[in-house]
């Protein structure tokens, strides 16, 4: 199989002829030959973003007309499931039935949502003097470069995408070099989709295509989600030409369960949040804080039921929990299970299993100065630590430069509120994990992130407002 760029409308090699193999992380072995971008192919997908914003079609549209394209193209995302489920599952292993069933239908939904928010959104008219009317318009902000990584392929490059289409901007979007057979796909959809050529383009390749992208002064926006690391290189890169930013970087989650908790509900979504997507998710809750008076119940009841998580090929409906993404991931996930890096923490269960699977990993006696405990490992390994206060609770939750997630499980309506208040978070979930509203910001403070997009956060970052005041003759 080869997969190619997109790039004005062409599924394209790149201009130097160079490749690399896509590897499956259950095989360990190529699954797929892909374009690797240099800097003419970045060049070159620029241009056509910057010729379509310029001089085509699609930032003239009416509202109405770009939403009922997006809804296409959400149409033939859905049509498309299987093929974007497997895309999802050879390229980073996870279970293909979850990706299929829940992300392609969700990547839909950002679509779907934003389509409509655009058309429905309403101007803020402010009010003026006699003889004067003031108004702000949202206009769009030209080309927008969207990078997005490699454990929510699908979901997160749709993410970025369909507000930046939705307001009528053209993109450029560079996937991780792991996963980047649904962003070709989905180039190809938006085309069949009868959205205009050099609108969505698909350059394919490594970092330095994506440094390329940022230093660019004909984009206008840069939205990218990624390690605190790259986010603050992309921040640097925005900075040289005063280029707007969205960073939705990493996390070090903290899950806080009371002793007033209902055990079942927290035990149950805990795990979700440890261990979903082989816990490569920047919103993991990999420290889990447990109040005294539940915490050796919890712990019992959370060990089984990471116990009981089936392991194995993406393919199989029964599997929970697949491989690691790549050779070079795994190796950094195991690295944090070296005593240097738990300092002597108990492992309850877990560990090393074969090839690039990790069993879910329980964690205890975990020093707070530990790596595993400060450091994001994105990986299947939690650590579980008690506490007795609330204020106690909340101390340790904040103890981390991350704050991007937190989560409250508590029955007590005023704990909840009171907590969620306190914590140094973007998102706080009480009593569940990954609920999004997409009209509510979404996004992290400290190392986790610069700005919030969702709803009308999507709207000021990914238009240029223009306030109007006229003089009306009265």
């Amino acid at each position: 199989m080869k997969i190619q760029h997109v790039i004005g409308g062409v599924e394209t090699d790149s201009t130097d002829g160079a490749t690399y193999d896509d590897i499956d992380p259950f095989t360990q072995q190529s699954h797929a030959t892909v374009a690797r971008a240099s800097a003419s192919d970045v060049d070159l997908a620029v241009a056509a973003a910057r010729t379509a914003f310029d001089e085509g079609p699609w930032p003239r549209m009416g509202f109405a007309e770009r939403g009922r394209l997006l809804h296409r193209f959400a149409d033939l995302m859905e049509e498309h499931a299987a093929e974007l489920g497997e895309a999802e599952g050879r390229d980073m292993g996870k279970p293909i039935a979850a990706a299929a069933s829940h992300d392609v239908p969700r990547s839909a939904q950002n679509f779907r949502f934003f389509a409509d928010h655009a058309r429905l959104a309403v101007a803020e008219a402010l009010p003026s003097d006699i003889g004067m009317h003031t108004y702000t318009r949202y206009e769009s902000a030209g080309v927008v470069a969207a990078i997005s990584p490699w454990n929510f392929p699908l979901m997160l490059a749709t993410w970025k995408i369909a507000p930046a289409l939705a307001w009528g901007n053209t993109v450029v979007l560079k996937p991780a070099e792991d996963t980047p057979r649904s962003a070709a796909i989905i180039g190809r959809l938006a085309l069949a989709a009868g959205i205009p050529e050099g609108v969505l383009n698909v350059v394919l390749g490594f970092g330095d295509a994506g440094a390329v992208l940022t230093r660019d002064p004909r984009v206008d926006r840069i939205t990218f989600t990624g390690s605190s690391v790259t986010g603050r290189a992309i921040a640097t890169a925005g900075a040289a030409n005063l280029t707007p930013v969205s960073l939705e970087l990493g996390g070090k989650g903290s899950n806080l369960v009371f002793d007033d908790a209902d055990l079942d509900v927290a035990v149950d979504w805990s795990i979700r949040a440890a261990f979903s997507n082989t816990g490569q998710v920047c919103l993991a809750g990999s420290r889990l804080y447990v109040q005294q008076g539940v915490y050796d119940e919890f712990l019992s009841r959370f060990v089984s039921a990471a116990e009981a998580m089936t392991l194995g090929d993406p393919s199989d409906p029964s599997t929970a929990i697949g491989p690691l993404a790549s050779a070079k991931h795994y190796a950094k996930v195991v690295g944090y299970l070296e005593p240097e890096k738990t300092g002597g923490a108990t492992v309850v269960t877990g560990g090393l299993d074969h090839d690039w699977f990790v069993r879910p990993t329980v964690l205890t006696d975990v020093p707070a100065d530990a790596p595993v405990q400060r450091e994001e490992v994105f990986g299947p390994i939690v650590t579980v630590t008690p506490f007795a206060t609330e204020q106690e609770g909340v101390r340790l939750a904040n103890d981390t430069p991350y704050g991007l997630s937190a989560m409250v499980f508590s029955e007590g309506l005023n704990r909840a509120h009171r907590v969620a208040g306190a914590l140094r978070s973007g998102n706080v979930w009480v009593n569940c994990f990954f609920v999004r509203d997409l009209r509510a910001p979404f996004g992290g403070v400290g190392d986790s992130g610069l700005g919030r997009e969702g709803g009308t956060f999507s709207r000021e970052f990914f238009t240029e407002p223009k306030t109007v005041s006229m003089r009306v003759a009265v």
